[in-house]
């Protein structure tokens, strides 16, 4: 037992220096590209004014942006968050729910994807929301309890990378251990008989990374959730979705940070005579 602790003691050692150094090479890079841009970024400028025509839009001195390094970069960047949100929002448009309710995922990502099809978004969060979106209504609560939200009422629901800050005080919430766990079983409780939850959280070796979130392993999500059927277990580290994964794949996965979402579709069963 105690070459296992020293094991992860050394590891964990390797971890904390090794990621300042990452940290730091990230930020030299950047640096670099900046420099290198520089020659480019007044070629360009010089070649516009000589070509602009056009008053209105000649160069105006103290209004420049002096973006060195797009031109280095791809044409976008796709991580977990756009292959969990692209998950969701398919299974959730291939079912089409009467009303679709949500706790605390991302609006400017799931929100955005779902609200192009559909105009019955129910958005559930602690914290309040102040603008007006077509065809999505907001509901202010706890979602450790949903209150105002009856039994066996909701015939779809999500929570995509929310669960796992409950309780731990990093949005205003009530510091509370148990504060996920509460969450699922209320999931679980306004759930109606044919309804379907979507759920994604960082899965990996079961730890608490304070304040930021919980990373669970995949079996926590699965017994936590019972009675509900899995219908698939699925995953994500940005580089696409994993499909139907064993559940304990992941299990020893350390250091990952949270990057690694678990993506999982539970089903409550309908009751039959």
């Amino acid at each position: 037992m105690e070459r296992v602790k020293d094991f992860i003691r050394q590891y964990r050692l390797l971890f904390q220096i090794t990621l300042p150094i990452f940290l730091l090479g990230k930020w030299f890079h950047k640096v670099l590209l900046r420099i290198r841009g520089t020659a480019p970024f007044y070629k360009n400028l010089r070649k516009y004014n000589k070509l602009n025509k056009r008053a209105t839009f000649k160069r105006l001195r103290g209004w420049d942006y002096r973006i060195k390094t797009d031109w280095y970069e791809q044409a976008g960047s796709v991580n977990a968050y756009f292959w969990q949100d692209l998950w969701a929002a398919r299974l959730i448009n291939q079912k089409n729910p009467r009303r679709h309710y949500d706790i605390g995922s991302r609006i400017d990502g799931f929100i955005a994807n779902l609200a192009t099809h559909r105009d019955n978004i129910v958005l559930l969060d602690i914290r309040p929301f102040d603008y007006n979106i077509p065809g999505v209504e907001f509901f202010q609560t706890d979602a450790t309890t949903l209150d105002g939200i009856d039994n066996e009422s909701v015939e779809s629901i999500s929570a995509l990378c929310s669960i796992e800050h409950f309780g731990l005080g990093r949005y205003g919430d009530p510091i509370d251990p148990e504060a996920c766990f509460k969450a699922m079983n209320s999931i679980v409780r306004v759930l109606a008989p044919g309804g379907d939850a979507y759920i994604a959280v960082p899965i990996g070796w079961e730890h608490l990374e304070y304040n930021a979130h919980r990373i669970f392993y995949a079996n926590t999500i699965v017994e936590a959730f019972k009675p509900l059927k899995l219908v698939e277990f699925s995953a994500t580290d940005g580089n696409g979705i994993e499909y139907d994964v064993e559940i304990h794949k992941y299990d020893n996965e350390r250091y990952n940070r949270g990057g690694r979402f678990g993506l999982f579709h539970f089903a409550k069963l309908e009751v039959t005579d």
